[in-house]
């Protein structure tokens, strides 16, 4: 009997030394990089229910990355538990797949980098203070003829190889531009008195007021130019804004597997931008003897965030050729082209573009000037390139 409690005791010594070394090594693994005591203090109460809860679930060391609430839904299932890995995989790649748009899916807000407001009219048409942006300092660009580009990659662009020919042209037969809107509820302010049924901030779901509207205009334009158009008039961010990009992504694969001769995808959104107080105010350039347009911004994807975009310069070279051409007619039409690390769906072809026209501030009027604008001179720029 006392060489059983002997025995006993020494096994409660050693599974006690062996939870107190998991026990320090856990520690040692949360508190890594902590760079006080307090720190190490903030991180451990941080991770404890979750390592709690992953004791319960005898999911101490796991190696797949699924979270404890991943875990727990799983384990429900026998079917789905025998198939972790699988899962796993799934939950991996959905996440990497997905825009690195800052904070997560939400409305994309373009603040301006080295732009200076022009003196212009106080436009009074819907109660909105009016801007008109340029760049006047091109220390902070890289500078291609009249086109100004922020590159907030570590790409380093080259000047003649954007002034170079660019690859996407027009066939000639079947569809060649796609038009639709990953963020189609995006909205513009109408004149005071005007009823809107808003389904969000700025957002809504009627055509006359948000850049379905400008996405008619062009694709107007570019009928009347003989170029075979699709307009996707799918509000793809209603009624749930997150997923929006992944949804609106299956559509172009939908449309390019349909019709392989399309070649130029624009996907039209609106820009945000607010003053130092939070109040929108919207962006114009006047256009002598044709109106107010709202003035459009060219947001350009990359590889930088790690996700395939092997010909991403191709895209850039396009809405280089773009913006020359439409600054040559419209000097102030065109804010500096955005170049950021995310890829926008514009992987899908070499003729993508993100157009954002106007912000929320402008007039539904100035945002669908601005898109026939835009329109005309990309058709001038595709059929100079097909010639």
């Amino acid at each position: 009997m006392k060489r059983t409690s002997t025995r006993l005791r020494s096994l409660c010594r050693r599974l006690g030394a062996a939870g107190l070394a998991a026990g320090t090594l856990w520690a040692a693994a949360v508190t890594a990089g902590s760079g006080s005591a307090a720190d190490a203090l903030a991180a451990l109460r941080a991770a404890s229910p979750l390592g709690i809860l992953r004791w319960e679930l005898g999911d101490l060391w796991p190696q797949d990355g699924l979270s404890p609430a991943a875990v727990l839904t799983i384990g429900e299932s026998p079917l789905l538990l025998s198939a972790r890995t699988a899962v796993s995989e799934l939950w991996s790649s959905e996440r990497a797949e997905r825009p690195a748009v800052p904070g997560g899916d939400e409305e994309m807000i373009t603040e301006p980098v080295e732009e200076t407001p022009l003196e212009t009219l106080d436009f009074t048409d819907n109660g909105v203070p009016a801007r008109t942006l340029v760049p006047t300092d091109p220390s902070s660009y890289t500078v291609v003829g009249r086109a100004y580009i922020s590159n907030s990659t570590e790409h380093t662009l080259n000047v003649s190889d954007l002034s170079a020919p660019f690859d996407a042209e027009l066939t000639g037969e079947g569809p060649q531009i796609l038009i639709l809107h990953s963020h189609g509820s995006e909205a513009y302010t109408p004149p005071a008195g005007t009823e809107v049924v808003w389904s969000g901030d700025h957002r809504t779901t009627d055509a006359r007021y948000n850049v379905l509207r400008v996405g008619d205009e062009m694709a107007d334009v570019f009928s009347a130019a003989g170029i075979s158009v699709l307009h996707d008039r799918t509000l793809y961010d209603y009624p749930s804004y997150n997923g929006a990009y992944d949804r609106s992504l299956a559509a172009i694969q939908s449309y390019l597997a349909q019709y392989p001769s399309i070649r130029f995808v624009l996907d039209v959104h609106r820009d945000a931008i607010e003053d130092s107080e939070g109040n929108q105010y919207k962006v114009v350039s006047p256009i002598e003897g044709v109106g107010t347009a709202a003035q459009l911004t060219l947001v350009m994807g990359s590889d930088g965030s790690g996700l395939a975009h092997e010909h991403w310069m191709e895209n850039l070279k396009l809405a280089v050729a773009i913006q020359q051409d439409a600054l040559q007619v419209y000097p102030t039409l065109m804010r500096p082209i955005l170049l950021r690390n995310s890829r926008y769906n514009q992987h899908a072809t070499t003729g993508s573009l993100l157009v954002e026209v106007g912000a929320a501030g402008n007039s539904p009027d100035e945002a669908a000037l601005a898109g026939r604008l835009f329109a005309e001179r990309m058709v001038e720029v595709l059929e100079a390139r097909s010639k």
